[in-house]
C-alpha cells in the first residue's frame, strides 16, 4: 500500500470536480480555507465548468483535470469538490501504474467512492472525507474539518473514540480499512475495481459503508449480495456510517433495525459491528484512511477505531 507524503506549508492542493456540477461559491470558499491553512489552492480549469448537463464538465475535461493534477509533481493532494454522479467515467482512462508512481492524497466521499476503489485497486491510500461544501460551511473548529487537515499534515496513527450506543455488536478486529458509498461500490461489482469481491485477500478487511436516499430494501438487497458472494463472511469487522434521507417501510422501522436483523440472522455477531459511525452524508463526517491498517474495537463502553499508515 502506497501512502502519500504528509503535506507541508505552501504545498499545493488541487480542487477538481470529477462528477456532478458544483456551486462555484463552494469551490471559492474551499480555496480560501486551503489558503488560510497555509497551503496553495489550485482550482483546476474545469472545476467550475462549463457544465455538461448534470456533470461538472464534459467527460474529456473531467478526465483531463484529474490527469493534469495527478501528474503535476508540484501538487500534493486533490480535493474533490462534490460527488453526485460521474466519477465512474474517469476510471478506464487512468492506468494504475500512474497512480502508484505519483501517489498523492485524494479527498472526497459519496460518488468519489469510485475513485477510492480505483486507488485501492492500484494499492494507493486515499481519504474518505469532507469536500468543498463542508469546508465552505465549517472552515474551522469543526471536528471533521480539523481531523482532515490533521491527517494531511501528520504521519502518526489516527484514533477515534466514540460512544457505542445500543445498536452495535461487540468485538475486536484488525484489518485493512476500505469501503465507501454502498450503491457506488455495488455498481462496480464484477469489475477490476470491485473492492467488495469475495476472493481471499492478503489481509483481513474492515469494511465501512454509508449511503443516502436509498430505500431500506435496496440496501438489504446489496447486503444479501455481499452475503451470498462470501464477502460478509470474509471481513474482520464492519462499520456502518450514516444512512440518510430514507423512510421506514413495512418490514423495518429503520435502516439500523434492518442491519441488526441481518447481522443476527447471518450469525455475524462474532465480529465487531459498529452502527451509526459518524461518516457519510451529514455534518459529522470523520475522515477515514482508505487502505490503512486499522484496529476496530466495539465494547458496551464505546467504539474505538485506530488507523495506521502501513
Amino acid at each position: 500500500m502506497f501512502f502519500p507524503k504528509s503535506l507541508r506549508p505552501g504545498d499545493k492542493i488541487a480542487i477538481i470536480s470529477p462528477a456532478s456540477v458544483v456551486n462555484p461559491e463552494y469551490i471559492d470558499a474551499a480555496a480560501r480555507v486551503i489558503a488560510d491553512r497555509g497551503f496553495t489552492p489550485v482550482v483546476m480549469p474545469h472545476a467550475k465548468g462549463p457544465a455538461d448537463g448534470s456533470f461538472a464538465a464534459t467527460e474529456r475535461d473531467r478526465i483531463s483535470d484529474f490527469l493534469t493534477a495527478w501528474n503535476d509533481s508540484s501538487i500534493s493532494a486533490l480535493l474533490c469538490a462534490r460527488g453526485g454522479y460521474g466519477s465512474v467515467a474517469i476510471l478506464p482512462a487512468i492506468p494504475g501504474s500512474m497512480l502508484r508512481a505519483n501517489a498523492k492524497w485524494l479527498m472526497g466521499f459519496s460518488d468519489i467512492s469510485a475513485l477510492h476503489a480505483m486507488l485501492q485497486s492500484a494499492g494507493v491510500a486515499s481519504l474518505h472525507s469532507p469536500m468543498a461544501r463542508h469546508l465552505a460551511e465549517f472552515p474551522a473548529g469543526d471536528e471533521s474539518t480539523e481531523a482532515l487537515f490533521g491527517i494531511l499534515t501528520g504521519d502518526g496513527p489516527v484514533r477515534y473514540s466514540l460512544p457505542a450506543g445500543d445498536a452495535c455488536f461487540c468485538g475486536e478486529a484488525e484489518g485493512r480499512l476500505r469501503g465507501g458509498n454502498l450503491a457506488v461500490l455495488d455498481g462496480l461489482a464484477a469489475t477490476r475495481f470491485d473492492i467488495l469481491r469475495a476472493e481471499p485477500a492478503d489481509d483481513d478487511v474492515i469494511l465501512f459503508l454509508e449511503d443516502i436516499a436509498e430505500p431500506i430494501y435496496k440496501v438489504e438487497r446489496i447486503l444479501w449480495r455481499l452475503r451470498l458472494n462470501g464477502t460478509l463472511n470474509r471481513v474482520a469487522g464492519l462499520i456502518f456510517g450514516a444512512f440518510t434521507d430514507y423512510r421506514p417501510d413495512r418490514n423495518y422501522p429503520s435502516m439500523e433495525a434492518m442491519i441488526r436483523s441481518r447481522i443476527a440472522d447471518w450469525g455475524l455477531e462474532g465480529i465487531p459491528v459498529a452502527l451509526g459511525f459518524p461518516c457519510g452524508h451529514q455534518r459529522a463526517n470523520l475522515p477515514l484512511i482508505e487502505g490503512a491498517w486499522s484496529r476496530l474495537s466495539v465494547t458496551p463502553g464505546g467504539i474505538t477505531l485506530e488507523m495506521e499508515r502501513r
